[in-house]
């Protein structure tokens, strides 16, 4: 995701365009101070190395590649970023789309790392 304004200018444009499916995404969202992940596809970028302070050098995709649940209930997305291996954790915002959580969510049980037949002999 692009997003809208380069690390040296700190003022935030209302949207960027996502990196990954082009979606154009406000940056303003239910349930997060810094929007930092498209809420159609997921994806992110790399441009905070902590939540909304836009200093990452790197500006890589990332790929979210699991979900993680903290103690309240919350939907935690885990990202790997695809330039430099980096992994963040960010909050689910409140548009994000629930078919692609709950795809995210259910992929290690989709894709196991066995056969599914071993079960039947347990």
């Amino acid at each position: 995701m692009s997003h809208g304004s380069h690390r040296g200018d700190r003022r935030r444009s209302p949207s960027f365009r996502c990196g990954h499916c082009r979606l154009d995404v406000p940056t303003q969202a239910v349930g997060t101070t810094h929007r930092n992940h498209c809420p159609n596809c997921l994806w992110s970028r790399h441009v905070d190395e902590t939540p909304g302070d836009r200093a990452a050098d790197c500006g890589s995709l990332m790929e979210p590649i699991a979900i993680t649940v903290r103690g309240g209930g919350e939907w935690v997305l885990v990202h790997r970023c695809g330039g430099c291996d980096d992994v963040h954790l960010n909050r689910a915002a409140g548009d994000d789309n629930p078919l692609s959580l709950l795809r995210l969510a259910v992929m290690p049980l989709a894709q196991p790392p066995f056969p599914l037949e071993w079960i039947a002999q347990l």
